[in-house]
């Protein structure tokens, strides 16, 4: 059995993640901030019959990191699968920021991406973890394509996220550890509470994409899933489009 661990898992594309590794079979080592959320999340991943663990974890906290990774061997089994998909998005003039808000961005979404990746990677390399099954996949956005106002910070930090796959990519490639990022367009969650139209919004991300329809969490789980399964073996150092035609590259 694969054990995957899933940060963020209390939004609504880290909780679509979580059920689709569920459902493909994996058992869940499930984090986000405190909150009814990752709960929520948890119960909905054990409707699959999942083994699973959940517990409300600060990515900028090394021994809180230390003590999670060390619960899922002992209690699950050693990581073969990290999706690394929490991040914050505050909405700050780039002129206006305070140097403290810019470090907690970076933190979370890039330090936090890091950290994970590297205690994972160290759990993948136990033996009886197979090749095949080591794999991670960092989420990163659309917004590192084109830019985005007032979010500079995170947008900053998305790039890196594609930087750090291609990195990991070629140094743990030899120890059979695959890793590839996905990069979501816009799709309807908490984070688009950011608008003050959010209708408005939607029908402007319509008319920029190619498919003329909003894309679905499961839609992106579908492509997690595909990455961190045996169908994309000789996939890795990859960041995969998921946005409906709005960016191609």
């Amino acid at each position: 059995m694969r054990t995957a661990v899933v940060t963020g898992a209390g939004g609504s594309l880290g909780r679509a993640i979580a059920q689709r590794l569920a459902a493909d079979g994996c058992a869940l080592a499930l984090t986000d901030l405190p909150g009814d959320a990752l709960d929520e999340t948890a119960a909905l991943v054990r409707s699959h019959g999942a083994q699973v663990i959940a517990a409300p974890l600060d990515l900028t906290d090394d021994a809180e990191l230390d003590t999670f990774f060390t619960r899922v061997a002992d209690e699950l089994a050693p990581v073969t699968t990290l999706v690394n998909n929490a991040a914050i998005y505050p909405t700050v003039a780039f002129l206006e920021m305070p140097v403290e808000k810019y470090d907690e961005v970076h933190r979370v979404n890039q330090r936090g991406y890091w950290r994970c990746a590297q205690l994972a990677g160290r759990q993948m390399l136990d033996p009886a973890v197979a090749d095949e099954q080591r794999t991670m996949v960092n989420i990163a956005s659309i917004t590192m394509h084109g830019g985005w106002a007032d979010l500079a910070a995170y947008v900053a930090t998305k790039g890196a996220a594609t930087s750090l796959t291609r990195a990991l990519a070629r140094e743990l490639g030899p120890q059979g550890i695959r890793v590839n990022a996905v990069s979501p367009g816009a799709f309807p969650t908490a984070a688009e509470e950011i608008y003050d139209d959010p209708e408005a919004y939607s029908r402007q991300v319509i008319e920029r994409q190619s498919l003329k329809r909003r894309g679905t969490p499961a839609e992106l789980a579908a492509v997690v899933s595909f990455l961190t399964g045996p169908d994309s073996a000789f996939v890795t150092g990859q960041t995969i489009e998921v946005n409906g035609g709005w960016v191609m590259t």
